[in-house]
């Protein structure tokens, strides 16, 4: 569970009653997808011919951009949590971490979930390296914009223990 069960206004869009703002909202996606893709390679090396994380983490950066559908975004993020599904460890966690960067659209709380499912990504493959975790997400808050990175930061500390404490540990 990612998700709050009372929700932070700032990560609520404008037309909803909260504070995001779209270009805002667009940042957390991209960023989201960005922390997707670090991680892409340890599912595809195990499923070379799924592409739909691959193409969950495009749909991200799409939509970001008004070129898809936040809907369609939405359901290329759900094809993308079916192909983890079957999967255990790093490729399970990478796939969930693409289809999270793509839900980001519809509810800008998933760009937590993206950059979580990374690091448990990370800590999946190197399990005796517990130093890797937080070297991911230390790479992930180096590539935060400036607009989005004292609201990530904060939404991390924030949501860490339904996260799996990847931004703690």
């Amino acid at each position: 569970m990612i998700l709050p069960a009372v929700r932070d206004p700032r990560m609520v869009t404008i037309r909803r009653g909260g504070s995001l703002t779209d270009s805002d909202h667009q940042l957390l996606a991209l960023w989201a997808a960005m922390c997707a893709e670090h991680v892409l390679d340890w599912f595809e090396r195990e499923q070379p011919g799924d592409a739909r994380p691959r193409e969950a983490i495009a749909a991200a950066r799409a939509w970001a951009s008004g070129d898809l559908p936040m809907m369609r975004a939405r359901a290329l993020g759900g094809h993308a949590m079916g192909a983890a599904r079957p999967l255990a460890g790093a490729a399970r966690f990478a796939a969930y971490s693409a289809g999270q960067a793509a839900c980001v659209g519809h509810v800008a709380e998933h760009d937590l979930g993206a950059a979580a499912y990374a690091i448990k990504a990370v800590r999946s493959a190197h399990p005796d390296a517990p130093e890797t975790g937080r070297a991911e997400r230390d790479w992930q808050r180096d590539q935060l914009p400036d607009p989005i990175r004292t609201l990530v930061l904060e939404d991390q500390a924030r949501r860490d223990s339904i996260c799996w404490s990847a931004f703690s540990a």
